[in-house]
């Protein structure tokens, strides 16, 4: 059973119903029981950090997704899903984030050349091997949506990146955390290759 967490984000309709086509059982719950009965567990997010981190707190699932990280659950953030990991983001001045994973959320710098928010496909520089990963081609084509950006302070736990304006770690993994910027449920076959990767770890 893959449990997505629900906490009035954006998006999660659209991983479950990925999830189901890939012939996994989901579950959108907000229980804390439900969740940490789960054998998968996935953030998904579209919307604003200091925001999502109220519901989050609101609905008693910071502990909740804390205590899945340490039961080394298999755990996935998408988008916001991926940003809530880290510690806090730029576009919430003040406000922390869950803090599993270290490293801060950046806005896009503005240019003449490219538009904030970065929304459309870009193609990964898989910059370290990581089980998302495995049976995707080398520059694997994705979808993104967002204004805001990862800088991971541990670069080992990169596994990849695009450049747009700036370099922008794209994904990451450490233990049973795996997240990602990119929309895996919208990036077409690889996407769904690469969700269904997780659900097979």
């Amino acid at each position: 059973m893959v449990a997505i967490i629900d906490y009035d984000a954006g998006n999660i309709k659209s991983v479950e119903k990925a999830a189901a086509f890939l012939g996994a059982d989901s579950i959108i719950t907000d229980k804390p029981e439900e969740i940490l009965k789960a054998h998968k567990v996935i953030l998904p997010g579209v919307g604003a950090f200091g925001a999502a981190m109220h519901k989050l707190r609101e609905r008693g699932l910071v502990e909740t997704i804390k205590t899945v990280v340490e039961k080394k659950i298999p755990f996935m953030g998408i988008c916001l899903g991926l940003q809530l990991l880290f510690e806090e983001s730029e576009e919430s001045p003040g406000e922390k984030g869950l803090g599993l994973l270290k490293g801060k959320i950046r806005r896009i710098p503005e240019t003449q050349e490219l538009k904030v928010p970065n929304i459309g496909w870009n193609s990964l520089d898989v910059v370290r091997p990581g089980k998302l990963f495995e049976g995707v081609e080398k520059e694997p084509f994705v979808y993104f949506v967002h204004s805001y950006y990862l800088d991971a302070e541990d670069k080992n736990i990169v596994t990849s990146q695009i450049d747009y304006g700036v370099r922008v770690d794209a994904s990451v993994e450490k233990d049973n955390i795996f997240a990602v910027q990119f929309h895996p449920e919208k990036s077409s076959e690889t996407g769904l290759k690469i969700l269904d990767n997780f659900l097979k770890t």
